[in-house]
């Protein structure tokens, strides 16, 4: 993945593009200024930057996609004929930015050079989010993360969609004796089954129609680190049977190669699925399942843990505010009552929306009446 340096004056702007990013798999710096970035001695020069402008683009010797703070068409165009790679206006197309990045890195990848660079592995050692709460389930969570994160277990996290599986297994690797290496993540569901076997294993130049040159699986990529593979649940059989192998003998073979590889890596997998109803309709192997499951971790919905619900709003307001470079806001008691009677039926995902939704919708202070008109109708005017 490529290393992405992000220099913006906004402190906003800078942590949309970091966060997002960095979730995405690619290694980021964050800076305000040139100056700043000059400051901090990084070992490995950035592949592409995405900066506020040209002239800076310039200085930095390095590719650059502008990121402008007007919509002006003809900035764009002027940017381009100026050295961008591409630009993008405020508030930012993150689809159309990270298309712009693949789309680079494909360029990159096929450009003739003089020796093979092995891609770059992502270390989660920077900054992971908080599991916050106090609630008797969650303290639940965080004990068995404690225990299990040390060991070299497999572990399989369960639960509803927006609850936090992927932070779990976060905290897991953080917590574990392979922190320094990369945390690697797949989602299974989203990538086309006749694809999953090249993505999870690489596959070699030639292999198939579109192959044009050999790439590294996400077994590979996650050597000597974690390999987090959400909704797990939704793999084809057959690929479900060549991560089998993979877990059994802690070796992968490349789509179009028959020569084996071994690897070095922890399988942290989750799914919102009842896998044993799963195995049950035949769509999901049953020694697989037994391979993932050694520890099983139950994340709860957020409705089993209202408690939390003060606590979790304070930490939105927090870091929402910060992300915007506004004012904290405060929350009235009635309007913690209303938030806490919702439904969630989208979890903590769905939470940290509303409050984004509020915080931007409400005045100096969230009231009940921001949440009736703001939370809890579908639609307002």
């Amino acid at each position: 993945m490529l290393n992405v340096l992000i220099i913006d004056t906004l402190r906003a702007v800078r942590n949309q593009l970091s966060e997002r990013l960095s979730f995405e798999g690619y290694t980021t710096q964050a800076v305000a200024d040139l100056q700043e970035y000059s400051k901090l001695g990084a070992e490995a020069v950035p592949d592409i930057a995405l900066c506020e402008s040209v002239d800076t683009g310039s200085e930095l010797g390095i590719p650059f996609v502008l990121i402008m703070h007007t919509s002006s068409v003809n900035d764009a165009l002027a940017a381009v004929r100026a050295g961008a790679y591409d630009a993008f206006s405020i508030p930012m197309d993150m689809n159309g930015v990270l298309e712009c990045l693949r789309r680079f890195e494909r360029q990159k990848d096929e450009a003739p050079t003089e020796s093979v660079r092995a891609p770059k592995r992502r270390s989660n050692g920077g900054y992971t989010d908080p599991i916050v709460g106090d609630s008797a389930p969650i303290r639940h969570v965080k004990h068995l993360i404690d225990r299990v994160a040390p060991s070299e277990a497999r572990v399989l996290i369960v639960g509803p969609n927006g609850t936090g599986k992927e932070l779990v297994a976060r905290w897991l690797h953080q917590k574990s004796n392979r922190h320094s290496g990369p945390f690697v993540e797949v989602n299974c569901a989203a990538i086309p089954s006749e694809l999953i076997e090249s993505e999870l294993f690489g596959h070699e130049k030639g292999a198939f129609t579109s192959a044009i040159k050999q790439r590294r699986g996400k077994f590979e990529q996650a050597n000597g680190g974690t390999l987090f593979m959400d909704e797990i649940g939704d793999m084809s059989l057959a690929a479900q049977a060549k991560v089998l192998r993979a877990l059994q003998e802690n070796k992968i073979s490349r789509v179009g190669s028959d020569k084996d590889l071994d690897v070095n890596v922890r399988v942290v997998a989750a799914t919102n699925k009842n896998l044993r109803e799963e195995i049950a309709q035949g769509r999901f192997r049953e020694d697989l399942y037994h391979r993932l499951s050694v520890i099983v971790i139950a994340v709860p919905p957020l409705v089993e843990r209202i408690e939390d619900i003060p606590q979790l709003v304070a930490y939105f307001v927090d870091k929402i505010c910060d992300d915007y470079g506004i004012a904290i806001k405060s929350v009235t008691p009635e309007a913690l009552r209303h938030l806490e009677r919702l439904p969630w039926t989208g979890n903590i995902r769905e939470l940290r929306n509303v409050m984004e939704r509020l915080i931007i919708l409400s005045g100096d202070t969230i009231t009940a009446d921001d949440v009736v008109r703001y939370a809890e109708s579908p639609v307002f005017v």
